[in-house]
């Protein structure tokens, strides 16, 4: 009796929410961090300061963060549809090129130049998954979602909030600023190490590795903020 034994093959996936969630948390993890760290070293203030003038700074850093990850998103929806229109222009126009483009890229992957010749005709014939072809297979462009630029800008700006309240919070219940900076540090890196971690399992990176890198760099932020702090008081 034959037994079928089923492979599953594990791929990792990214996809752009989860890019816009780790640019926004890590910079909304750092950023107010340091802030804190720096404002409690340069002068003996008190934690409703340092909590106000972290309020205004993740009020417009998540602002600017979601500002920019529109734009970017925008960007990539306007170069994908000004590169769709030349493709769909060219097929028209220059159609013999554009075959000999589709066949060239066959070939890369082992098709001999008749076989090549025959899949290309056949794809020539239907001028839409032509043009689908060749912006995913020329150009490399996969087609942006319609609401990605403001999907993109809520959750980037979603996730710097998230991130900057972890560092921000000890300030908000302890109204000692070194006494807070003391609890803020240790939660900020926990912090840290656990989204790097994450970081790292959904980027196809080594978890752990990814963690203590995160972490570092975090801590050497917020340490050089103190540090600068320090001397110029």
């Amino acid at each position: 009796m034959n037994h079928l034994h089923h492979h599953r093959e594990h791929h990792f996936r990214s996809n752009d929410t989860v890019r816009d969630i780790v640019i926004g948390m890590s910079d909304g993890l750092t950023v107010p961090f340091a802030l804190a760290a720096g404002l409690t070293g340069a002068t003996d203030i008190t934690s409703t300061i340092i909590v106000a003038a972290g309020l205004a700074e993740i009020a417009a850093g998540s602002i600017a963060m979601g500002l920019g990850g529109y734009l970017a998103a925008k960007s990539d929806a306007e170069h994908y549809e000004s590169e769709r229109r030349r493709e769909e222009k060219e097929v028209v126009e220059v159609p013999e090129v554009e075959k000999n483009e589709v066949t060239e890229i066959f070939e890369k992957y082992g098709l001999s130049k008749s076989e090549s010749s025959i899949v290309t005709e056949r794809l020539a014939k239907n001028p839409k998954q032509w043009v689908d072809f060749m912006m995913r297979f020329e150009l490399v462009l996969e087609k942006p979602e319609p609401k990605r630029a403001r999907i993109s800008a809520f959750t980037i700006a979603a996730s710097y909030i998230v991130g900057g309240f972890i560092p921000l919070s000890p300030y908000i219940f302890v109204s000692s600023a070194r006494s807070a900076l003391n609890i803020s540090v240790v939660v900020t890196l926990i912090a840290l190490l656990i989204f790097g971690y994450i970081k790292g399992r959904f980027t196809g990176a080594h978890p752990i590795k990814s963690g203590i890198q995160t972490m570092l760099i975090g801590g050497l932020a917020a340490g050089a903020a103190f540090l600068l702090a320090r001397l110029v008081s």
